[in-house]
């Protein structure tokens, strides 16, 4: 059964009549407007100082903490191990001239640390050559996959200077043997995360390549490098860093010119506040290199992968 409440005209007209009437202000003029904006105080954002606290003292403390431990250490050795004055001092005599040479055997800290640079860069450049081109094809074609996994799985684990024997007797020198040795370990980084990247593309961007019948470097270029890239610069930059720590071992297994091979000499002639400047040395470039790198992924890397 269906009922319908009929009103009359006059509820109507009645609530109209009831309901108050709110009446808008006028709108100020623009001329008003200004004046009142300007002569208005402006109020001050107030400076946050727990959050200035929160990022500036717990660095502070960490170093402090360090330099105390450094100098109990320092006090109650009895080897003459240097204390953080004493080693500040060496330091400021070491870089007052980073650059002097007196022989293949005797440069400065500068020259060591360029050294070492050079070859970290000409291994990992090699490696780059070859592993980020391998990791695009083992993540685009399965039967390469299948291929090579056993083999990278069996490969990795196996420690750096493990390679470096190799590299002497196939090379049959130092400097391209620690060459070596950076190219093997930082080669597989960038080969997994970069085949990772290819492997986690969306299959709409594959289907949509299939249905406009794209080449395969129509692909590559277009659709795989661009989703890719953050997973390649990851990969980068984790085979930077290791590249780095390995570099310090292999030169002091070589000899030769190299920040590796300076601790070792400084080792050698007892020089131990030589060597933690060197730790320091090693740590800030280290350091450096990780920043480039993460502001380089930044610049290339999508806003949904940033955050």
């Amino acid at each position: 059964m269906v009922s319908a409440v009929f009103h009359s005209p006059l509820d109507a007209v009645a609530s109209q009549v009831a309901a108050p009437v709110v009446s808008r202000p006028l709108a100020p003029s623009p001329a008003v407007a200004v004046a009142a904006a300007t002569s208005a105080p402006r109020t001050r954002t107030p400076l946050d100082l727990r959050a200035f606290w929160m990022r500036v003292l717990p660095p502070f403390l960490g170093f402090g903490l360090l330099l105390l431990v450094w100098e109990i250490v320092a006090m109650k050795s009895t080897t003459g191990f240097p204390s953080p004055m004493a080693t500040w001092q060496q330091a400021v005599t070491v870089f007052s001239d980073p650059f002097y040479s007196k022989g293949p055997n005797d440069q400065g800290v500068g020259w060591n640390v360029l050294s070492s640079l050079q070859r970290v860069a000409l291994g990992f450049g090699l490696a780059a050559l070859v592993g980020i081109p391998a990791g695009f094809a083992i993540g685009r074609f399965e039967f390469l996959s299948r291929m090579f996994n056993p083999l990278i799985s069996l490969l990795r684990p196996v420690s750096p200077l493990a390679w470096l024997p190799i590299g002497l007797l196939v090379f049959k020198g130092a400097n391209p043997a620690a060459i070596w040795t950076i190219f093997i370990c930082s080669i597989w980084p960038m080969v997994i995360n970069t085949a990772v990247g290819v492997q986690r593309v969306p299959s709409d961007y594959m289907n949509v390549a299939k249905v406009l019948n794209l080449s395969e470097w129509k692909i590559l270029t277009k659709i795989l490098f661009p989703a890719v890239l953050p997973y390649m610069l990851t990969g980068v930059r984790l085979a930077v860093g290791t590249a780095w720590l390995v570099i310090v071992a292999a030169e002091m297994l070589t000899g030769g010119v190299g920040i590796g091979f300076w601790v070792w000499d400084e080792w050698n002639n007892l020089n131990v506040a030589n060597i933690i400047i060197a730790i320091f040395v090693i740590g800030i470039v280290g350091l450096v290199l990780e920043f480039a790198l993460i502001k380089l992924a930044t610049a290339f890397t999508f806003e949904e992968v940033k955050s």
